[in-house]
């Protein structure tokens, strides 16, 4: 175990919470900071150390960003009330969101001003995987980053995938990342909805497909809440716009054409446009099932 540090997740979201306790389990002060006053008491009361960011941010060895998206992240880290200016030179900012590559190589080299370190490390597994201290995660900064965000990558971590000396690398990963869970998310969905056209029943489509060749990890993961007719956010339909928006203008960048991506993206729009924007984002077979007048488990 790495030795004890003062470390802040801000951010206590599905994957943040998770996060938050695994870095409390291993042993370090641990500030759980949120929005979401709730969110932070429930953490608090679960031995998470209280006190105002402000009053603490010159304590702390490292801060994990688990927020939504890169105009978040920027605000937590030089906003009005930024943590990076009161940061103690050495320390590290973790940054976990889905951005795009030129934003954490602007991250990188703005919190260098202050002397902060900054890690390009976007998450992937999950909440449950959050909550084991198992995630991958796809990090790329330099060695001092590295060394100084250990104690945080050792406890949330199962997989930590080095990937440069320098911020854009592992958010250029988690992009490549994020095209395909997408795409493979809308594709469950629609294979599911196709099979019901058939007569095959989403809790037989489950037990075929997971044991035939067609099957990936969002299937098996994702497929079980429609089954179930549950639609609990474990990761909502919003990020999808969002994230698949990054993939495209990356690919436009690049002058890349990502025509299955876009397909994907229109759907997850379509959801969001239905009012399904908050639900998990296996409710994307909502827009295909409701296209054909079929009915998901659990609807009436």
């Amino acid at each position: 175990m790495s030795a004890s540090q003062n470390i802040a997740v801000i951010g206590l979201g599905s994957m943040g919470y998770g996060m938050a306790q695994s870095v409390l389990r291993a042993g370090h002060h641990t500030y759980g900071v949120d929005i979401n006053a709730a969110a932070m008491a429930r953490f608090a009361a679960e031995g998470g150390s209280t006190g105002n960011l402000s009053d603490v941010v010159g304590e702390l060895d490292a801060v994990a960003i688990v927020v939504l998206n890169a105009q978040q992240t920027e605000a937590v880290l030089f906003g009005e009330a930024g943590v990076v200016p009161g940061m103690k030179p050495g320390t590290v900012v973790i940054a976990c969101a889905t951005v795009p590559p030129e934003f954490a190589r602007a991250m990188q080299a703005r919190c260098g001003e202050h002397g902060v370190h900054y890690l390009d490390a976007p998450i992937s597994g999950g909440a449950l995987k959050a909550a084991q201290g198992a995630l991958s995660i796809m990090a790329s900064g330099t060695p001092k980053a590295f060394k100084a965000a250990r104690g945080v990558l050792d406890a949330t971590a199962e997989t930590v995938f080095e990937l440069g000396d320098a911020a854009g690398a592992g958010s250029a990963m988690k992009a490549v990342n994020q095209l395909l869970a997408g795409v493979h998310i809308a594709v469950m969905a629609e294979a599911l909805t196709f099979g019901m056209t058939q007569g095959v029943t989403p809790d037989k489509f489950v037990e075929v497909i997971s044991k035939c060749a067609g099957t990936s990890w969002m299937l098996e993961n994702r497929a079980p809440h429609i089954v179930d007719g549950d639609y609990t956010p474990r990761s909502s339909i919003n990020i999808w716009p969002k994230d698949l928006n990054i993939v495209l203008d990356i690919a436009k960048s690049a002058k890349f054409s990502a025509p299955i991506t876009a397909a994907a993206l229109q759907q997850f729009k379509a959801a969001a446009d239905q009012g399904l924007g908050g639900e998990d984002d296996a409710a994307v077979a909502k827009v295909y099932a409701r296209n054909v007048g079929l009915k998901l488990p659990g609807e009436v």
